[in-house]
């Protein structure tokens, strides 16, 4: 188990970034210890590939303060980011060599000696799931191929930071559970991961801790079970059916029954305690109800609105 009091190895304060007049990132501020996983989550436009940008010192900031590893941010980066590993959104894998020919060429960007490279990528390959594949081309491979050899080179300077930005977007469910029980090793190896996706069921497998942001600000952090207990009701009872308005308006009258949205033909209720609306239900043969426990996707809606943002 993490201290608290361990020293933070990403220190982020009061960070700004400003495009224009749209503040992309507006005062952020969080810390990362050594060992956890991070999860920097928001919705699309939140500011979460702007910030992970800036503590890259791929950009630079209007205002704040970043040190990562002990390092300022930008002016060391160049520095940090040799003992730093990044999984980008998209795989950007060379075409024209083979799996282990994208290790060896990246690992060169690290100045890495070809012989240390060579001796890295079988274990790199294994870890991967790909000991089979190492002659094959980037075209032979199947997407969730891709994205764990993505992660492998991702590794080949044995990084203490790992850097997630939507590691799993787009990948089947076997694919996902893959990577998750990978990164789950790179955990219990000391790895530090700082995550960044839009599976809320991924950031409560994964993360210790996890900060939730909007508009470029922190409205929230804590680790997910925290955040579940202190921001939302501990039940909801999803009604599906005829007349949606009419079992809306029921729920909310419903002793226990503390908020009520109605998306589409969804009712969502949710309950300090769900067995007078359950027992409702259960007599009316037309309408469905699914209860459940409260999770991380429902804090999340709740803190960020249901609107759809581009």
């Amino acid at each position: 188990m993490l201290s608290a009091q361990a020293a933070p190895v990403i220190d982020v304060q009061g960070l700004v970034k400003i495009y224009g007049t749209h503040r992309a990132v507006d005062g952020l501020s969080f810390q990362v210890r050594a060992g956890e996983c991070f999860g920097l989550l928001g919705p699309n436009g939140a500011g979460k590939s702007t910030t992970l940008r800036l503590l890259l010192g791929l950009s630079q900031p209007q205002g704040g303060r970043i040190e990562l590893l002990g390092l300022p941010i930008p002016a060391r980066a160049r520095e940090a980011r040799a003992r730093i590993g990044v999984v980008p959104q998209t795989d950007a894998l060379d075409p024209d060599f083979s799996v282990a020919e994208n290790l060896m060429v990246f690992g060169r960007y690290f100045g890495m000696r070809s012989a240390d490279i060579a001796r890295r990528i079988p274990d790199l390959l294994d870890f991967a799931g790909l000991g089979g594949k190492r002659d094959a081309k980037i075209g032979e491979l199947s997407g969730g191929m891709k994205r764990r050899l993505t992660l492998a080179r991702a590794l080949v300077n044995d990084p203490e930071i790992l850097f997630l930005d939507e590691p799993t977007t787009g990948l089947d469910p076997q694919a996902r559970h893959l990577i998750w029980e990978r990164l789950k090793q790179l955990l219990k190896q000391g790895k530090t991961i700082l995550l960044t996706t839009h599976f809320m069921d991924e950031a409560e497998r994964l993360c210790g801790r996890l900060a939730i942001v909007d508009h470029g600000r922190l409205i929230a952090q804590s680790t997910p079970a925290q955040l579940i207990a202190r921001e939302i009701e501990p039940q909801v009872i999803e009604i599906v059916g005829d007349a949606p308005l009419a079992w809306a308006e029921r729920a909310s009258r419903t002793p226990g029954c503390a908020r009520v949205e109605t998306i589409g033909e969804t009712v969502f209720a949710y309950c300090t305690d769900p067995h007078p609306l359950a027992a409702a239900l259960e007599a009316d043969p037309v309408v469905r109800g699914l209860q459940r426990r409260a999770n991380l996707e429902d804090v999340f809606l709740k803190l960020t609105g249901r609107d759809l943002r581009d």
